[in-house]
């Protein structure tokens, strides 16, 4: 009975544990998408309104469902890697 109830509470804990882990990375993700918010300026432009920074979002999101998806998609890659190699 007891080595069951050890057996139980191992597999709790792995349980557990993968789901923190997954939390974790989750948690990790939206941070790091918030420091591209911030490295953008977006929150000193938009003076933390956020109202404002999700507008922004959705009208880039808009653009990117539109005919002109490649050309856009191009364009803001080319600035994202201007910004992250001026950054070094």
């Amino acid at each position: 009975m007891a080595a069951r109830n050890r057996l139980l509470a191992a597999r709790a804990r792995s349980d557990t544990r993968a789901w923190q882990v997954k939390q974790r990375e989750r948690t990790r993700h939206l941070i790091e998408l918030g420091g591209l918010v911030a490295k953008a300026g977006l929150v000193e432009l938009t003076h933390d309104d956020r109202a404002v920074i999700l507008g922004l979002l959705i009208e880039a999101a808009a653009q990117l469902r539109g005919e002109d998806r490649a050309q856009y998609v191009t364009l803001w890659r080319r600035r994202g890697r201007r910004a992250f190699n001026e950054e070094i």
